[in-house]
């Protein structure tokens, strides 16, 4: 009997123990988030909500499962991984303490059963709102760095592209789309994935042409969507809220469908004829210029613009630019993005 009560005490004292690591853990991470919404976004909301969780989960932490404690007995603090000593962006540090919060609630969730009744409950609950957390901070994570973004690059299919993109990102360019029409979606796939890494090691946003389920498929952070694509209402059903919408357009009446269907940035063009919209008439410097004017959300200037003509195209009122072959095909396209966005932050 003696002998089952203190097995039962070890098996008390290592709950606890689990309790306790992970209660700091979810702390933490917590705290990590927080002082990004509060510092880096000066969101009081935001900041707030990360702070009302983090004081959820204190009151948990009681004197009793700290004292638990056995730091110099824990083989886990030796333990580490190559991923945890380097983060290559914001959104990449910001993603791994989400997901170290949510695995410390759902250690939380499971082992607190055995300590309270109701602390199963209240984890599992917290972390439902970690998990909504996530999804509005990154999307507005997303949305910012749209509106700070004053270069994209489409692409175009090139032998090099990896290497083309990669050169790119190193100039600065923070928003990407990737574009291939023609190839099969095994290829597509692959391709996708590695941009979407490259993209996210720099800390710059990757949207897929056209198709919603590629998007979907590779986690990108959007879709652009030409005017014969799905209604933007559809896609945003299957895209959820948090994730970019881009819509082509040509003339104001698209522009203001666009933005009332709910699209979070349109492409203005294309303002000189390209090989990229075979048959497609320039819609030229006055659509830009109204643009300019009367557009309520991020534009971006598209078709034939290059270091020839961009100031043409600022001149009439573009402070945004996209562009395809005069970065795929250039030869040091780290210089050429370097040049762009100079030109862009000019004004």
């Amino acid at each position: 009997m003696v002998e089952a009560h203190s097995q039962k005490q070890q098996i008390q004292q290592v709950v606890y123990r689990i309790l306790d690591a992970n209660l700091d853990r979810a702390r933490e991470g917590l705290r990590i988030i927080e002082e990004w919404c509060r510092f880096g976004l000066n969101d009081a909301d935001l900041a707030e909500a990360c702070k009302h969780l983090r004081q959820e989960v204190s009151k948990w932490h009681t004197a009793q499962i700290r004292a638990a404690r056995d730091t110099p007995g824990d083989p886990g603090t030796d333990l580490t991984h190559p991923q945890e000593e380097q983060r290559s962006s914001i959104t990449s540090l910001l993603q791994a303490n989400f997901c170290r919060v949510q695995e410390a609630l759902r250690v939380l969730e499971e082992y607190g059963k055995l300590h309270d009744g109701n602390m199963g409950k209240a984890f599992k609950q917290m972390r439902y709102q970690v998990y909504t957390l996530e999804s509005t901070l990154m999307g507005y994570q997303r949305h910012q760095l749209l509106w700070r973004s004053r270069l994209y690059l489409v692409t175009s299919p090139v032998d090099n592209l990896l290497e083309t993109v990669a050169a790119s990102l190193k100039g600065g360019l923070t928003l990407l789309q990737y574009r291939e029409k023609t190839a099969d979606d095994l290829i597509r796939l692959e391709k996708a994935r590695k941009l979407r890494q490259l993209c996210h090691d720099y800390g710059a946003l990757f949207i897929i042409n056209d198709r919603v389920d590629l998007a979907l498929a590779v986690d990108a952070d959007g879709v652009h969507l030409g005017q014969q694509d799905m209604p933007i209402g559809v896609a945003r059903q299957l895209l959820g809220p948090q994730r970019l919408i881009g819509r082509s357009t040509t003339n104001p009446q698209e522009m203001q469908g666009a933005i009332t269907e709910g699209a979070d940035y349109i492409g203005v063009g294309p303002v000189y004829e390209t090989p990229t919209k075979v048959g497609k008439a320039a819609a030229g410097l006055d659509y830009v210029s109204y643009a300019a004017t009367n557009c309520s959300i991020p534009w971006f200037a598209i078709g034939g613009i290059d270091a020839g003509n961009i100031n043409d195209v600022m001149d009439a009122g573009a402070q945004r630019v996209a562009v395809v072959r005069s970065l795929m095909q250039a030869e040091q396209p780290t210089l050429v993005t370097q040049y762009f966005i100079s030109q862009l932050y000019r004004k």
